[in-house]
């Protein structure tokens, strides 16, 4: 079998939990006395991509000062990673001098970067690539230790292509097909566990560019498609995916299996642990993905896959999104006017705002809205300045929302289910604000208060009894 096994930053960043991991590699690379073939695609340590985030404020002041106490903690973290887990002497010497040239490196850039003061989308997804680069060699280096016969390489150098859409790059699949396959199939041939770089890729100009947070998981699914794999598991310190956010509701369950759709529904609306656009790669060979927790081996964990069994269960999951606002636009010069949802999402999407959720009367006079609130002040000042008093003649505001989502591929055709999670609600006297549901019946999602949030969330998994075991 070929086997790719993502591994987050929660499971690598101290000696305790890499040592797990690298068992985990063994037991898989051998599983009772047949070899697999394995490929590792790692994160970045835990928080140190939100530190290497931290440093734009520092560049663009020029701040020498916090550069160096960056690098200095960088190398003290990944150094010491390494003094903790290899034991071998020769393999602990050259893992070192490796991460100390990296971390040389990355200090050239900064210092480049400071001394202009500047940072574009493309030199950051340059500077964000280090977090991955500085993390593979360690665990390339440990499997090693363990008489595992391993290479560490970038996305570039295994053949991720992209857009040069820095920040958030989509992967050219024909052409990172070919070259996955003509880098990697070798080295499996070989008995090589390839570790790999989540995260990182390259545009056609040889640019390194980047798959958006979380863009690990994208890279295993990439990689998994590519070399037509059996298994994808992506590891981290959870069990897997959740009929509810553990927050709000005690009780929430880990789910089993769910299908494809239902996990593409689950995760666009907000469910956590997979990137957003991770399935795609592996959707239509009906790869199955495994979520697993690589610290409770015991517990399955969720699997997902076309192939799910039927269940009395016709709803999964139920989603709370937060921290969003409800924004509204209306006139009389917005009925039967054709083209006047173009002219005011084109006004958003060019100021780089996403609207989450929409919802039109049929008497068109006005549509509404929902997005993330930290987009709210740009979404009106750019309405305002363009349409306001033109096509639009209002414009209303209500903050402090959330989008509560039911998600369930058994929903299709069911009679009721509407009346039922809005009866479900209403017992809890809670307003519903807004509804939108798309034709696949997959979903139904609905705004209510912030405040109201919570209790919408507990009487929904209570009353589809998500609680129960399946």
């Amino acid at each position: 079998m070929k086997i790719i096994m993502k591994f987050g930053g929660s499971v690598l960043n101290e000696p305790s939990k890499l040592n797990k991991i690298i068992k985990i590699c063994a037991s898989f690379k051998n599983t009772n006395g047949v070899k697999n073939d394995i490929v590792c695609v790692v994160s970045a340590l835990s928080g140190v991509t939100d530190k290497i985030l931290s440093l734009t404020g520092p560049i663009m002041k020029g701040n020498r000062d916090a550069i160096k106490i960056f690098v200095d903690d960088m190398r003290i973290i990944h150094i010491n990673l390494i003094e903790e887990t290899i034991t071998d002497k020769v393999l602990r010497l050259e893992a070192k001098e490796i991460v100390l040239g990296i971390i040389d490196e990355f200090q050239d850039i900064l210092d480049g970067l400071v001394l202009i003061s500047e940072i574009t989308p493309r030199s950051l997804d340059h500077v964000l690539s280090f977090g991955e680069r500085l993390s593979s060699p360690i665990v390339c280096y440990s499997l090693r230790n363990e008489k595992l016969k391993s290479e560490y390489y970038t996305g570039k150098d295994v053949g991720i292509v992209t857009d040069s859409n820095f920040g958030e790059a989509r992967p050219l699949m024909n052409t990172t097909k070919l070259r996955v396959n003509a880098k990697l199939l070798p080295l499996l041939q070989q008995d090589v566990i390839p570790v790999i770089t989540g995260f990182i890729g390259t545009d056609q100009h040889g640019h390194i560019t980047t798959l958006g947070r979380s863009g690990s998981d994208y890279t295993a699914t990439i990689i998994a498609s590519c070399i037509n794999a059996n298994e994808v598991y992506l590891w981290s310190d959870v069990d897997g995916l959740l009929t509810a956010d553990p927050s709000i509701v005690d009780n929430a369950r880990v789910l089993d299996e769910i299908s494809f759709t239902e996990a593409a529904e689950m995760v666009l609306f907000g469910a956590k642990y997979i990137h957003p656009r991770a399935l795609e790669p592996v959707m239509d060979s009906n790869i199955p993905l495994k979520i697993r927790n690589a610290f409770n081996l015991s517990h399955p964990g969720t699997t997902i896959t076309h192939d799910v069994k039927i269940s009395d269960n016709y709803i999964k999951s139920i989603i709370a999104i937060r921290n969003t606002a409800l924004l509204d636009v209306g006139g009389g010069g917005m009925v039967g006017s054709p083209g006047t949802a173009a002219i005011i999402f084109d006004t958003l999407a060019k100021n780089k705002v996403n609207i989450m959720m929409i919802s039109q009367g049929p008497s068109e006079s006005s549509i509404s809205m929902v997005l993330n609130k930290a987009d709210l002040g740009k979404a009106i000042a750019s309405l305002e300045l363009k349409l306001l008093g033109k096509l639009i003649k209002h414009l209303s505001v209500q903050e402090d929302v959330s989008i509560v989502t039911v998600v369930g591929s058994g929903m299709r055709g069911i009679k009721g289910i509407a009346g039922k999670i809005f009866t479900s609600v209403a017992k809890e006297n809670v307003n519903v604000i807004m509804i939108a549901q798309g034709s696949s019946e997959l979903n139904l999602a609905f705004v209510v208060r912030d405040v109201d949030c919570d209790r919408a969330v507990k009487s929904l998994h209570k009353e589809f009894g998500l609680d129960k075991t399946q």
